[in-house]
């Protein structure tokens, strides 16, 4: 009888037990046991995040796959940010669907011009859109015009139900454009049925975009059904998703993780365990109101009414000086517009950019608005911010210098860095003048919400 060394029984034993526990897994999951994985995600040894994301994760399908013969339903915003807004883009349609026992039942997109129809025009817009966008009243499709996707979500059901939508919800999803460009990444290219060509990469947004903007007159379709073919494009993603192989199943969950940490997936429930959990992970793009030392959150509005920030490019640069008398920040942004004609995508880019800072702070100077500059106070920080013109092919920086609160000092100080919803792969440089005059700098790729610490590491929140 031939014999083994111990590595190999030990190897095998390690193998059988993770291939067991695979298949007792997958039957849980299939018989609807998700609770059973919450003690794990408590215990297993990984990482905080990965530990809060499994237990997010684990109580939305809990609680979305239930098998309870309850019909729960959910609105989706499907936010373009291509054309930015402070929440992550242009409400241009918006889905609902309804799930039962952890099937689909249902899944329709609308048109939100359409719907915008039906609201009352009673509610004044927020500045300066009835300025720029040449609007009288506030309505769902620029609902999300605060960087806190609770308010948001909150704000759109509000304008839903003017409209006499006829639901209510169970949870509310803001999701940008993007997330469909890293799905169909996975997926691979999709055709729709009565459609000419194929949505795949990059360029399906701007093939979509396309369709619904001016395709659409070609093929005979009415304008108000120009954004029908979302449902059948939406179809085809799932049917997709469910043919792909386990590689891929794990590669499209790696990708929806990143979307969810980058805010292109915004969550938000109205069952309080479920949406403790996703406020645990980060998940629910809302503003941290806790954090009492320096941080910065900018916020830009494109209310000129083209898709142009895909071919604008951004650039922060934040300096702290606590070598004067009172400590003084200085935050510049820098605009530039890489497309250099006109056409239905693109124009002269013009937006509404506010900078979060602590409330507390004051406005020393000003540079490169086209506006005065303005202030208030929101989601517990001062904001200071005016409109900025960049025209086509051009780049432009504006810049706020701004005292901070005596509550701030170089002792501890740690800055909290947080990223708006849709925009991706900002460059962003930091200095930190202490009092003696040495610096601590730090450049980085902004992907994702960060904090500073006052050792100069980087640590993603």
């Amino acid at each position: 009888m031939k014999r083994y060394s111990w590595k190999f029984w030990i190897l095998f034993w390690s193998i059988s037990f993770v291939l067991l526990s695979a298949w007792f897994c997958f039957l849980e999951i299939r018989n609807g046991h998700w609770n059973f994985f919450d003690a794990p995600a408590r215990v297993l040894p990984v990482s905080t995040e990965t530990r809060k994301d499994m237990r997010a994760l684990l109580s939305i399908a809990d609680f979305v796959l239930k098998k309870d013969d309850v019909t729960r339903t959910y609105l989706i915003l499907f936010q373009n940010n291509y054309e930015l807004r402070p929440g992550g883009g242009f409400i241009g349609s918006f889905g609902i669907v309804k799930i039962r026992n952890g099937e689909l039942l249902d899944f329709a997109v609308h048109d939100t011009g359409n719907f915008d129809g039906r609201i009352p025009s009673t509610v004044s817009p927020p500045y300066p859109m009835k300025e720029l966008l040449r609007i009288d009243s506030w309505k769902l499709r620029d609902s999300n015009y605060s960087p806190d996707f609770p308010t948001n979500a909150k704000q759109a059901e509000v304008f839903y139900q003017m409209g006499s939508g006829g639901e209510s919800f169970d949870g509310i999803v803001g999701i940008t454009t993007d997330v469909l460009i890293s799905f169909l990444g996975i997926t691979g290219p999709v055709e729709v049925p009565g459609y000419p060509g194929t949505y795949g990469g990059e360029s399906a947004v701007w093939d979509l975009e396309y369709q619904v903007e001016k395709g659409f007159l070609d093929q005979g379709i009415e304008r108000g059904d120009r954004k029908s073919m979302m449902n059948l494009l939406g179809l085809q993603v799932l049917d997709r998703v469910k043919s792909l192989s386990l590689a891929d199943r794990y590669r499209l969950f790696e990708a929806a993780l990143a979307d969810l940490h980058a805010k292109d997936i915004q969550l938000f429930f109205d069952d309080a365990s479920v949406a403790q959990k996703i406020r645990d992970a980060g998940w629910d793009g809302s503003v941290d109101q806790s954090w009492k030392n320096d941080s910065f959150l900018v916020v830009d509005a494109n209310l000129g009414a083209w898709k142009s920030d895909y071919f604008v490019k951004r650039s922060y640069e934040y300096t702290v000086d606590f070598s004067k008398e009172k400590p003084e920040a200085r935050f510049a942004i820098t605009y530039n517009h890489t497309a250099t004609e006109k056409d239905w995508r693109v124009n002269n880019y013009q937006s509404f950019f506010r900078l979060y800072v602590p409330k507390g702070s004051w406005l020393v100077s000003s540079e490169g608005f086209s506006s005065e500059p303005v202030f208030g106070e929101e989601l517990g920080r001062k904001t200071l911010g005016g409109i900025v013109r960049v025209p086509l092919g051009t780049e432009k920086t504006a810049s706020l210098t701004y005292a901070l609160p005596d509550t701030i000092s170089s002792s501890f100080y740690e800055l909290d860095i947080e990223k708006q919803p849709g925009l991706h792969r900002i460059p962003v440089s930091v200095t930190v003048i202490k009092k003696d005059g040495s610096r601590i700098r730090k450049q980085f790729v902004l992907e994702r919400n960060v904090r500073l610490l006052a050792t100069g590491e980087l640590i993603d929140q």
